[in-house]
């Protein structure tokens, strides 16, 4: 690490509470430990789960930084012993265990990617923590095929834009929810074949309609709640649901028979606390399979805001007031 500072500037959580906690504060540069690369961060994308960190509800895994933050951009500045594919300059993207709000981030050589062509780093920063869950959850957990109809909600969210594209780009019929006629021209224009208006619609009785009685074979649910039965309710015969967040709460008044009746798959995962083998086998098959569209333009992350790092704050303000339509960004200047 010859030539770099020994300090930098961080955003810390100064205890659990609301977007004010979030505070400047000076750290030491993380050390590298085997097989892990020191990223000068350029930008660092905004995620729920560091909404739900800065609360006091998603504690870190066991050995990774406090500091929130799952993704970023930048230059590899550092290696650590044992890394092989990465040189010190390259450009690169890469999902983190935490650290990302900070001027320089670690993570294994294995969970990064080299940023798409074309894009800036301030895209690059926007893909990880989104194409990971989508790709994990959609393609590899419950198997989206193409032909089949995919419905997800929260369209306008930075999952939720990608997964349009995703499904779209591999031969689905999507549909999506989402909140505002204005949030409804913006997932249209991503390719979302049908658009529902939760808020005067009912998403149930649309999907209904429009597939002649038979609904969608997959559904990607970050909400919960009452949502659950309303999503049973909405999946074709032998439908599959994936739950990725419950915004909306547990699901007490659940009723099982429908589950049984229509011979459905109701399964669910989280990200962060998985092991690194299997981040790397995700990367792996992202660079594979979906860096190609992202280069060629077929994909293209959606962005919202950009906040300067050390106005954390306004980000999460932002992300809480539920307008934002893609991604929220932090940027190291």
């Amino acid at each position: 690490m010859t030539d770099l500072p020994s300090t930098m500037t961080a955003i810390a959580i100064s205890e659990p509470g609301g977007p004010e906690v979030l505070k400047p504060v000076s750290r030491p540069i993380p050390d590298l430990g085997q097989g892990e690369i020191l990223i000068r961060v350029h930008s660092a994308g905004v995620n729920r789960p560091d909404i739900l960190q800065r609360k006091g509800a998603y504690p870190p895994p066991k050995d990774a930084s406090d500091l929130p933050g799952l993704e970023v951009a930048g230059t590899v500045v550092a290696l650590g012993e044992g890394c092989q594919r990465y040189l010190v300059g390259d450009q690169v993207t890469a999902l983190t265990p935490g650290g990302g709000y900070a001027e320089f981030c670690k993570t294994p050589e294995d969970h990064a990617l080299p940023v798409p062509i074309g894009l800036s780093m301030e895209q690059a920063a926007s893909l990880p923590e989104t194409f990971f869950t989508v790709w994990s959850n959609v393609f590899d957990r419950v198997g989206l095929k193409a032909g089949e109809r995919f419905l997800v909600h929260g369209g306008s969210s930075g999952i939720g834009t990608t997964a349009i594209q995703l499904a779209k780009a591999f031969g689905a019929e999507v549909f999506s929810t989402v909140g505002s006629s204005e949030k409804a021209e913006a997932v249209q224009a991503l390719g979302a074949d049908h658009v529902i208006n939760y808020k005067t619609e009912d998403f149930v009785e649309v999907v209904r309609d429009t597939t002649n009685g038979e609904g969608v074979h997959v559904i990607l649910d970050m909400v919960g709640g009452d949502y659950v039965m309303k999503n049973w309710k909405a999946a074709a015969v032998e439908g599959r649901v994936c739950q990725i967040a419950t915004l909306n709460g547990p699901s007490p008044d659940v009723n099982l028979s429908l589950l049984m009746v229509k011979r459905l798959i109701h399964t669910g995962s989280t990200l962060r606390p998985r092991d690194n083998a299997f981040k790397a086998a995700i990367a792996k098959a992202l660079e594979e399979k979906v860096w190609p569209l992202l280069s060629s333009g077929a994909v293209k992350p959606v962005m919202d805001s950009s906040f300067d790092l050390r106005d954390a704050v306004s980000a999460h303000e932002r992300m809480e007031s539920s307008g934002h339509i893609g991604k929220i960004i932090l940027t190291v200047r």
